[in-house]
């Protein structure tokens, strides 16, 4: 059973280039969760990419100035609408777990994504990432669909 405890303000912002050791900190922890391991030039081009606004975007969550979330998305063409909205990855720390850090990061997206214009705003998690779901499920809508991957190497 989970229970909730009281945790300072949320507030979510852009990623900063100081936030790099956090970041990778969080990014390594998402990795491993879905185990990948990652080389550090992947990390390094990934931020560098996350700063410069090339393709990728991200935000931070802070509680007291820390660095507990980080979201990534980035907006894709689509054959029936305007560009939609892809949340590609969600990390939260676990000590930061259950106090509304995932579900602030989910509606800053949301907010940019409606901004832009997108019509949807979706993303992918593991059958098995039970705890995620249960938020996914309180916030969005599962629509059936099933993931395969064609190997191109």
């Amino acid at each position: 059973m989970q229970t909730t405890t009281h945790i300072a303000p949320i507030t979510i912002n852009p990623l900063q280039a100081s936030d790099y050791a956090a970041w990778q900190r969080l990014g390594q922890g998402y990795n491993t969760f879905y185990e990948r391991e990652l080389p550090q030039a992947t990390y390094d081009r990934t931020w560098q990419r996350l700063l410069n606004g090339d393709g990728i975007h991200g935000f931070a969550a802070r509680v007291d100035g820390q660095l507990v979330g980080i979201t990534h998305y980035l907006f894709q063409a689509s054959i029936w609408s305007a560009d939609v909205c892809y949340l590609q990855d969600l990390f939260v720390d676990e000590a930061a777990r259950g106090h509304g850090v995932a579900q602030a990061l989910i509606k800053q997206v949301a907010e940019v994504a409606k901004a832009r214009g997108a019509p949807k705003l979706y993303w992918l998690t593991h059958t098995t990432n039970a705890r995620a779901r249960r938020l996914y499920d309180r916030v969005a809508k599962h629509h059936g669909f099933i993931r395969y991957d064609y190997a191109l190497s």
